[in-house]
């Protein structure tokens, strides 16, 4: 299972529910700063009418329940990867990366690919 389509979904219905919401909000919003930080102050009042309260309320639902979705599915993913592993892929990985000159220690007289970029 692959969480990507998942979180995609999510992050769009979350943006979506919280764009509604905000954009038909009426309200007021204050900040005041002062020393000591104890003193300082963030108020934000606000008011969305109409469907968009129906509507955003339910896309962060919806969203929230996709996000959910997503971690559960990386989790799963992530623990059939630790319990599924292949040792073909792991011995193709090893062999992909070795080193050239390994091939000039077997047989001394080959070309190898480093003495080739040398030369060039």
């Amino acid at each position: 299972m692959r969480p990507d389509r998942p979180l995609i979904g999510a992050v769009a219905t979350l943006a979506a529910g919280i764009t509604a919401i905000v954009a038909y909000c009426h309200g007021t919003t204050a900040f005041s700063a002062g020393y000591p930080f104890s003193g300082s102050q963030l108020h934000i009042d606000f008011t969305t009418n109409g469907p968009a309260v129906l509507g955003g309320v339910a896309l962060i639902a919806l969203g929230l329940v996709l996000m959910a979705w997503a971690l559960l599915a990386a989790f799963v993913s992530q623990i059939v990867q630790l319990f599924a592993r292949n040792d073909a892929e792991l011995q193709s990985f090893i062999a992909r990366t070795r080193a050239p000159y390994v091939d000039a220690v077997d047989r001394p007289s080959s070309f190898t690919t480093v003495e080739h970029k040398r030369e060039i």
